[in-house]
């Protein structure tokens, strides 16, 4: 199983860190300089953890935890509209960057009303592209609870955050977490701050769950080294859109048109083979803004590697 931390120090000795990352099998997921200062987030193995965190401690740097770090959540309002999309979204966005995700916000088209809410196939679909989903949906506990249809179809891990604590719909989703409805100001208080971090650790736990179903089954490759692949990759280095190589719990999305690069994406080699045999690789549901990149798991390889011999 693999750990994600980061390193917030000085540049010095760093080489000596990525190297040591490497002599463990781990990967590097991001890395930011600052003059003098660098922070890094990696991917290492568990049983190897305290001899980094011990070396980063040696060279004058902190760890930190960053439990959500090489994931995509969505956070999602009813609508884009201000009676729909309050600050407290915002606020959980926030926060959850705070733990290492990378956070999208979202709204639906026809949220509106506790009668005429709908979610279209289209919108599933994007959503599902997301390791987990915030659902935000309001003050009033009716309204909420006729609302189950808009996430209850969604196959990624969904946290529903509401004021009031609804009923009868816990089976709907994995997490709910109460005290949080619509308001039209920052979430600055005490207890308002725990209320985020009260969602961001249910979000960290259902991904963690999620790990461990991973672990049982692990991927061919590890997402961060298709990534380190990629960054050598022109367009990607190009692309102006923020973390153009953005991480998920399976593999990861790479935010380059899929019509123009796909070819040439497929055809990189990874332990001697090429992506498009250990990856499924397909374009975003977003107008192609992106390609998305699931990595096979190693009983997946076999299986498909005996059928290939049968076939022989």
């Amino acid at each position: 199983m693999f750990d994600v931390i980061m390193y917030d120090g000085g540049v010095y000795r760093s080489e000596e860190l990525y190297e040591l990352i490497e002599d463990v099998g781990g990967v590097i997921i991001q890395k930011t300089r600052s003059a003098q200062m660098l922070t890094v987030t990696m991917s290492i193995p568990a049983e190897d953890r305290k001899m980094v965190e011990a070396f980063c401690i040696e060279i004058g740097g902190e760890i930190k935890p960053v439990p959500l770090a090489g994931t995509e959540i969505a956070i999602v309002g009813p609508t884009l509209g201000r009676h729909h999309m309050p600050h407290p979204i915002c606020d959980i966005a926030e926060q959850l960057r705070r733990y290492g995700a990378v956070t999208v916000v979202m709204g639906l088209a026809r949220g509106r009303g506790k009668l005429t809410a709908q979610i279209n196939l289209q919108e599933k679909t994007i959503i599902d592209e997301y390791d987990a989903a915030v659902f935000s949906l309001g003050n009033f506990k009716s309204c909420i609870e006729a609302k189950t249809d808009l996430f209850k179809d969604i196959t990624v891990p969904v946290v529903l955050v509401s004021g009031p604590m609804p009923e009868g719909i816990d089976d709907t989703c994995e997490a709910i977490v109460s005290g949080v409805g619509r308001k039209t100001s920052r979430m600055r208080t005490a207890p308002e701050r725990a209320k985020l971090e009260e969602i961001a650790d249910a979000v960290e736990t259902i991904l963690a769950d999620r790990k461990k179903v991973l672990e049982e089954d692990p991927m061919f490759v590890h997402p961060g080294e298709i990534k380190q692949l990629l960054e050598e990759y022109e367009p990607v280095n190009m692309c102006l859109r923020p973390a153009p190589l953005t991480l998920h719990l399976d593999g990861l999305r790479v935010k380059i048109p899929y019509d123009e690069h796909h070819e040439y994406i497929e055809n990189m080699t990874v332990y001697g083979r090429k992506l498009k045999d250990v990856c499924t690789i397909a374009p975003s549901k977003i107008d192609d803004s992106s390609i998305l990149i699931r990595i096979k798991t190693r009983s997946e390889i076999e299986y498909e590697d005996a059928r290939k011999v049968e076939k022989k």
